[in-house]
């Protein structure tokens, strides 16, 4: 039992590591939760945590032949990511803030979950990433010695590391909403947009 919470505890870590850095799904948590509300930026920080989870997942229970044919399918995920990137991005930037976060409806709830499920999803080099760190964490792949309760716990710990760190920077990030302007939370949307198509671009260009 002391093992499996040790497992725990690394995957916590190893999921909040692996979220912290701002990259796309950063910018729109941070432009969702000033322009939507704090329950938008933390919903879509899920949709990332739960696609980090499938992931290591996949990495700790040697799930072989899922890892390998995203792998090989990698050019054609990323080629989506870097298309819906673009789409986000110009969406973003046209968008105007609502004058009241709470009119936000529940589709507008699941999308801000599906798209960033969809945008870390359209990685499959992270499924090399786990497989690494898991090794170096005495896992290499679970279904080896049969140890599916411990790869559990550390998945576990993976999803709720990167939940952990959403929470956090949504809860942060809502503590300034106020002080925004609806003129200055457009102008948060045209900065965000570029950005998100900036980094659209990136992807695509890294293909070429």
């Amino acid at each position: 039992m002391h093992t499996d919470i040790s497992f725990l505890l690394q995957g916590l870590i190893l999921g909040f590591s692996i979220a912290a850095p701002v990259g796309p799904i950063g910018v729109l948590c941070i432009r969702r939760t000033l322009t939507e509300g704090r329950i938008a930026g933390f919903v879509s920080g899920l949709g990332a945590a739960t696609a980090d989870a499938f992931y290591g997942a996949i990495a700790g229970f040697g799930l072989t032949f899922i890892s390998s044919f995203l792998i090989d399918q990698q050019l054609w995920l990323r080629l989506t990511g870097g298309f819906f990137l673009l789409y986000l991005g110009v969406k973003t930037f046209r968008s105007s803030p609502p004058d009241n976060a709470a009119l936000q409806d529940r589709s507008g709830i699941f999308g801000a979950y599906a798209s960033t499920l969809v945008l870390t999803l359209t990685n499959p080099m992270t499924i090399l990433s786990f497989a690494i760190i898991f090794a170096g964490l005495g896992l290499a792949t679970a279904s080896a010695g049969g140890d599916y309760l411990t790869a559990s716990f550390l998945v576990l710990g993976v999803f709720a590391g990167s939940a952990a760190w959403w929470l956090i920077l949504s809860g942060g990030i809502s503590l300034f909403r106020k002080s925004f302007t609806l003129e200055a939370l457009g102008w948060i949307n045209k900065v965000s947009g570029l950005v998100i198509t900036i980094f659209g671009l990136i992807v695509l260009r890294g293909l070429m």
